[in-house]
């Protein structure tokens, strides 16, 4: 399953985060960045643009990405047009994001975190749960937090015994509760 982590919307277009810059790294321009997406090759190939948001920049300014490589835990950019570290140090703490018409098509059972949010979710006995208001990524399997229902907070592991089908269209999941979660 992959998701998309993070939504912002300005206006009627809906941005998602893949990339948070955290520092500079050099002299010439590059940055660091912490990636947040399940893509980070496409989302960071060289001539991809992306919008950066940062609270000193009135609108979100485009970016090109001119030179990519890997750090440890960092995807290290440059951008067409900032070419030394005075262009770009203003920039730290800000925010890469793609509009929600860049993102990619997923396989089949495969979602978004912002197309999970606000399901309904029905157990395979007809009783209503709750919403999903918010999915945890704590390691072997994704969490489902679950909350609404009378039975106060639950929480769903995505696994084939608990959820039984997603329905992003219609906002629905249907799951066996298993013995222990409630």
């Amino acid at each position: 399953m992959r998701f998309g982590k993070e939504e912002l919307s300005m206006g009627q277009t809906r941005y998602f985060t893949v990339g948070k810059l955290v520092n500079t790294q050099g002299l010439r321009g590059e940055v660091r960045i912490v990636s947040t997406t399940d893509f980070p090759d496409e989302r960071f190939k060289v001539g991809n643009q992306l919008s950066l948001f940062h609270p000193s920049l009135p609108a979100p300014l485009p970016v090109t990405i001119a030179s990519r490589r890997s750090h440890k835990e960092f995807e290290l950019l440059t951008f067409k047009g900032f070419d030394s570290i005075n262009d770009v140090e203003k920039f730290k703490g800000g925010e890469l994001k793609v509009s929600e018409d860049e993102l990619i098509e997923l396989e089949e059972d495969e979602f978004y975190i912002h197309q999970l949010v606000g399901c309904e979710v029905i157990t395979d006995e007809g009783e209503s749960l709750g919403k999903i208001v918010e999915v945890l990524q704590p390691g072997a399997n994704d969490v489902w937090v679950v909350k609404g229902g009378k039975r106060g907070e639950i929480l769903l592991p995505y696994i084939d015994e608990c959820i039984k089908s997603v329905d992003v269209a219609n906002k629905r999941v249907v799951c066996h509760l298993m013995e222990g979660l409630v």
